[in-house]
């Protein structure tokens, strides 16, 4: 049930970050909202999961999740650059992410 929280909250945390963008600076009050719910949630089911998980796996995958959702966002969305050393980064975090699920299994 840990890596289900862990999973939702992972959903959640890429959306405060993708909405902290859209607040411009916490000027926009409904993006804001959603940044500051969107992050209670992630933190909250970040919590339940590391009641079964070990935290650091839990905060690592959650960070890692995070950076690599908002990297996807950010080139979908704001047009950022998709250097081919960036996608590198990401899979360098994807694999590790992966790796500590792996290390996890019975």
């Amino acid at each position: 049930m840990g890596w289900m929280y862990l999973l939702v909250a992972c959903v959640f945390e890429v959306t405060w970050v993708v909405s902290m963008k859209y607040s411009e600076g916490f000027t926009r009050l409904w993006p804001s909202v959603v940044t500051l719910v969107g992050a209670l949630i992630s933190f909250v089911l970040l919590a339940q999961a590391v009641r079964t998980l070990p935290v650091g796996t839990g905060y690592m995958v959650l960070n890692g999740a995070g950076a690599v959702g908002a990297l996807i966002f950010g080139i979908l969305l704001f047009g950022e650059s998709t250097h081919p050393f960036r996608i590198v980064c990401v899979v360098l975090i994807l694999a590790g992410t992966l790796g500590l699920r792996i290390q996890m299994s019975p």
